[in-house]
């Protein structure tokens, strides 16, 4: 399995498994990244640090370090 800081930019994948604990864990979680969800990278910065998102419908970015939680198939 993949981390979704691994996923090139312009990749639909979904999310297999949240890592971490805690209120690191729930703010994922209360973001939309759930089990399930279907993620879309729009965009990668140039350092590669934030990765822009579009899930269930809304765009979100994320630090690179929070996206090394989200398992991904």
């Amino acid at each position: 399995m993949k981390s979704l800081k691994e996923i090139a930019c312009g990749q639909t994948v979904t999310v297999v498994k949240l890592h971490g604990d805690g209120a690191l864990r729930r703010r994922i979680l209360d973001m939309g990244i759930t089990k399930g969800a279907k993620v879309y990278v729009r965009k990668v910065a140039p350092l590669g640090d934030p990765i822009e998102l579009t899930v269930r419908g809304y765009e979100l970015t994320i630090r690179k370090s929070d996206a090394e939680l989200i398992e991904v198939n």
